[in-house]
């Protein structure tokens, strides 16, 4: 794969689960981006998730209704959007008038992503 064609990918995920995945893949002599390359390429392959999932190892959302899940998500996103205008961050939008995403800042003046 030529640099041109990489992207970049930005996950959040927990600091200890990042840390013992570091440390595997060390010891495995890869790092985080290759490792993730490797799972994606295998997904792909496959056209599949590469190893089984079942609803017993889920965990959230176990048991709830699409209503809770969908509630929880929105307030999720809420939680997210007022913590980043809490830091003075801009949030991201998408004006379906102009079918145009954007990013609004503070102060409400809108940056729209030319696309």
């Amino acid at each position: 794969m030529s640099a041109q064609s990489d992207t970049l990918i930005t996950i959040r995920v927990n600091k200890n689960l990042k840390e013992s995945a570091d440390s595997l893949f060390d010891r495995l002599a890869l790092n985080m981006s290759i490792a993730l390359d490797m799972f994606l390429r295998k997904a792909v392959s496959e056209d599949a998730i590469p190893f089984p999932v079942n609803v017993k190892n889920i965990g959230f959302g176990h048991g709830l209704t699409a209503d809770d899940v969908t509630c929880a998500f929105n307030d999720a996103v809420s939680n997210d959007i007022t913590a980043n205008q809490q830091k003075g961050l801009p949030i991201a939008g998408y004006d379906p008038g102009k079918k145009q995403a954007y990013l609004e800042y503070v102060d409400g003046v809108r940056e729209y992503v030319n696309g």
